[in-house]
């Protein structure tokens, strides 16, 4: 028994499990495999799979989503209750919210609590995380600069990185109302603040920095069993170049490891251009005013299912009036539904159809 989930609606799995191909072994479920650093193949035999789309900072949203999902305990501990689900998370937590280092602490507190039931959280890095590392700070939020400022402060009084990383999440929302208690209301964003704030932003996220490298863990393609998940979009010529080698590529450079001038200082071909991976649009826009294109939109797509091996590819992006929605035969899904304040405080939901579906399907998996 299986089921995929985008942030509210289930689908079964793409491909059918041969019966020598189990997904369990004395009733229980085989392990999570992963294959990539940063991950990039993932075997998950049997999970229940939930992708959630952008998220920009708002962290009551993200909860929201997590527990409309299952996997969030509603009692404000951020508890994992998804027992061997995966999530996966499609990018772009920076910007237009002011919470964004909240959500990352608590995406990896669930990563960490899922590995121990069987499970996982994984997360991509959408184009507003690569921007963010090139010191694009053009829709950064006045309350993430302020965030910045506050966990830098609280780095300052912890040695260990993991430890203060992950307890962020516990901590972010006090230090938030001391922080907001003490303001001088009358100028709340002076220009000595700014300028701090710029300056703890630019820290923790240049190539190299803190919460750079903790982006770099991740990647920006995820194939999960037959699925394929991205933030904008993949491209025949994308796979051609090889989705491991632009997945190592980012993660070096937000590592800030790139030090010969002969290499790649910025992963163009994942993160520039608007046929990049983190940028692409041509399968999440409206096509009504393209109809006429949308058998050679379908045939790339075709073509670029059939060079990385899924059936099915989920993306991000471009925010999705009536919620998440498949296009091209169920071959796209797209699932950014703009559940952030900061864009179109829409309440996370699935197809225009369904608010919350969750459906079983039984069969040879």
């Amino acid at each position: 028994m299986a089921s995929l989930a985008f942030n509210t609606l289930s689908l079964p799995p793409s491909q059918p499990r041969k019966l020598s191909e189990s997904v369990s072994v004395n009733g229980i479920l085989k392990p999570i495999t992963i294959r990539g650093s940063p991950p990039t193949f993932v075997s998950a035999p049997g999970r229940k799979i939930i992708a959630i789309g952008d998220l920009h900072g708002d962290l009551a949203q993200t909860r929201s989503a997590l527990e409309m999902a299952g996997v969030l305990c509603s009692d404000g501990s951020d508890t994992w209750i998804g027992g061997e689900t995966v999530v996966v998370q499609l990018g772009d937590i920076l910007d237009r919210g002011e919470d964004e280092i909240a959500i990352l602490s608590l995406l990896r507190s669930l990563d960490i609590q899922a590995k121990s039931s069987g499970g996982a959280v994984f997360q991509i890095n959408g184009n507003h995380e690569t921007m963010n590392v090139e010191g694009d700070f053009r829709f950064v939020d006045p309350g993430a600069f302020d965030e910045s400022i506050d966990f830098i402060e609280y780095l300052d009084e912890h040695q260990n990185w993991e430890e203060a990383f992950v307890g962020w999440i516990g901590v972010s929302e006090r230090w938030k109302e001391d922080r907001k208690s003490s303001q001088d209301h009358r100028n709340p964003w002076n220009l000595i603040k700014r300028k701090k704030g710029i300056v703890a932003r630019s820290s923790l996220l240049r190539p190299g920095g803190l919460l750079s490298c903790e982006l770099a863990r991740h990647a920006v393609i995820l194939k999960v069993d037959d699925w394929v998940f991205c933030h904008g979009g993949l491209l025949p010529h994308h796979v051609a170049y090889g989705i491991d080698k632009m997945n190592q590529e980012v993660s070096y450079w937000m590592q800030g490891l790139y030090e010969d001038k002969d290499s790649p200082q910025i992963p163009f071909i994942a993160t520039r251009g608007y046929d990049s991976v983190v940028w692409n649009r041509l399968y999440s826009r409206d096509t009504t005013d393209i109809e006429y294109m949308s058998w050679r939109i379908s045939s790339i797509l075709e073509e670029t299912l059939q060079a990385v091996g899924a059936k099915t590819m989920v993306v991000g992006h471009t925010p999705q009036f009536n919620g998440a929605n498949s296009k091209y035969n169920k071959r796209i899904w797209c699932i950014d539904v703009g559940m952030s304040s900061g864009v179109l405080n829409s309440r996370p939901r699935g197809s225009r159809n369904n608010r919350w579906q969750s459906k079983s399907f039984e069969g040879n998996r």
